[in-house]
């Protein structure tokens, strides 16, 4: 007899369907697993018998044969453990159940209960788009799959509780879909910009760059404010749209950074790997191909704290998803895209010894040191950096004063409204903010005066700028009227963006 169940395996951020064929048979007592099936689904035969014997079934001992469809597809990973012991109940009549249009997902443990899984919203998302509506999952894995509308999800702890809903002696009950509230997570944030003494240019900067999504460069003297104030990004950034929060939960599932209960991510990611990352890490990579924090800092902020310590070819890994906001990883198992839309915000000092610039500290550096840190970051990389502020130090009177400065709250309503101008703005370009835009969106968008066009092309002569960063400029000078909420872009928009690039 032969039982055949559906499932799905991961590839990237989308879910391919897996079709499981059980066959029980004459022969020596043996199960086998064919299908180009990895170690981790290899293994399952073990899994698979034990749980079953610990749920108080019993396997025949015959030849079990079990093929994973479509053959050419490579399956990694737990989550075929639950359908492969179906299959197998079903295929030697210790189950007799329709099992038709269901999805089972779930790794298996010894004694018969179901463990969460990675990957299961992306997966669950595909399935529905594909046209299946039920779905037998984990328990642990509830709360992140309850947002996905056209779902119908019955969450189990053991295989014994899938066994009796099968069968009909007990059936599971259905869980609930939830509507997703924007804002639920933006009271979680532990810092806030009133508690930033100070720095009024660097929190300009902070908060033009956030209302255009532009990548931003903090460079100051050692404890100055530089993570302070990168960490006071996400808390002035707008609220995660139902869109954005499945789509950033997708990643943090595959990743398998989603613990126990979590249910989906509504707060803007904030990602700061240590200058000894490794570029795979950023990139993402691996046998399994998993996304690296380029792609977890998606609708979010990667921080990179002291950029000139990361290697080259760390750094140089940024270069094609800040433009293109993807990041392509290409392995011998296959090509594999994961989106990588976010704000880069980095932080260094001025010198090796951090002084240099300082009014009341003494450099100790000599100019070829100088030049040798400042060269760690190429100048490819900072064309593509549209925000380059230095960060001053503090006075103590401001550190000590008691006056109250404007919250992130009160940031964040400016940050909205710019927002919402650039979201008409662009209804029907497909993109959602001015760091985004093309040269033809500048062409179309950002029409310079005379004099601003004499402003820009004297910059542009004088500080040997490139063609991408008299883009940038005009881009951060649209968001700065954005900001002003002016229609065209004026000389002091101009100007503004201009010494922002003047590092």
């Amino acid at each position: 007899m032969i039982a055949k169940i559906s499932s799905y395996v991961l590839h990237g951020l989308n879910g391919i369907p897996i079709e499981i064929e059980v066959d029980v048979n004459n022969g020596l007592p043996a199960f086998d697993i064919v299908g180009l099936a990895d170690t981790a689904v290899k293994e399952a035969k073990e899994r698979v018998r034990s749980a079953i014997k610990n749920s108080g079934r019993q396997i025949p001992t015959r030849k079990i044969t079990a093929n994973l469809a479509p053959a050419d597809v490579k399956k990694e990973g737990s989550l075929l453990d639950l359908p492969l012991a179906i299959g197998v109940l079903k295929a030697c009549g210790g189950l007799v159940a329709d099992t038709d249009g269901i999805i089972f997902l779930g790794e298996l443990s010894l004694d018969g209960s179901l463990r969460r899984i990675n990957g299961v919203l992306p997966i669950i998302i595909s399935a529905v788009t594909a046209g299946y509506t039920k779905f037998i999952i984990p328990k642990g894995n509830a709360n992140e799959s309850s947002y996905v509308a056209g779902a119908k999800i019955y969450p189990a702890e053991s295989l014994t509780e899938v066994i009796n809903h099968l069968s009909g002696l007990k059936p599971i009950e259905e869980l609930k879909i939830r509507d997703y509230v924007a804002g639920e997570g933006k009271n979680l944030y532990d810092t806030d910009l009133s508690l930033v003494k100070g720095q009024t240019v660097a929190k300009r900067a902070l908060e033009i760059a956030v209302a255009g999504g532009h990548n931003l460069l903090f460079v100051g003297a050692p404890g100055t404010g530089k993570t302070m104030l990168a960490k006071c990004i996400p808390t002035i950034m707008p609220d995660m749209t139902k869109e954005e929060a499945l789509e950033t939960t997708k990643i943090h599932s595959v990743a398998g950074v989603l613990k126990d209960g979590d249910g989906i991510v509504c707060t803007r990611p904030f990602r700061s790997p240590h200058h000894t990352a490794t570029t795979v890490s950023l990139t993402g990579g691996g046998s399994n191909v998993r996304p690296g924090e380029i792609s977890m800092a998606h609708n979010g902020v990667l921080f990179m704290d002291e950029m000139p310590e990361y290697s080259r070819s760390t750094l140089e890994a940024l270069r094609q998803p800040l433009e293109d906001n993807v990041i392509t990883v290409s392995r011998a198992s296959g090509n594999v895209t994961y989106p990588a839309n976010f704000i880069l915000c980095g932080s260094m000092n001025p010198c090796p010894c951090g002084n240099y610039g300082s009014e009341d500290k003494v450099c100790t550096c000599t100019p070829n040191q100088i030049a040798k840190y400042k060269a760690r970051l190429s100048g490819p990389l900072l064309d593509r950096i549209d925000i380059q502020v230095q960060v001053d130090s503090v006075k103590y009177a401001e550190l000590s004063s008691n006056e109250q400065a404007e919250s992130s709250s009160t940031v964040r309503e400016r940050v909205n409204k710019a927002r919402k101008i650039q979201k008409e703005r662009f209804k029907d370009d497909g993109i959602l903010t001015n760091g985004s835009m093309g040269e033809k969106h500048i062409k179309k968008y950002c029409a310079l005066s005379k004099e601003c066009e004499s402003i820009l092309q004297s910059a542009y002569e004088s500080l040997h700028l490139s063609p991408r960063a008299r883009s940038r400029i005009i881009k951060v000078a649209r968001t700065i009227a954005d900001t002003c909420e002016s229609v065209d872009i004026a000389p002091a928009h101009i100007l503004e963006a201009i010494s922002y690039r003047s590092l």
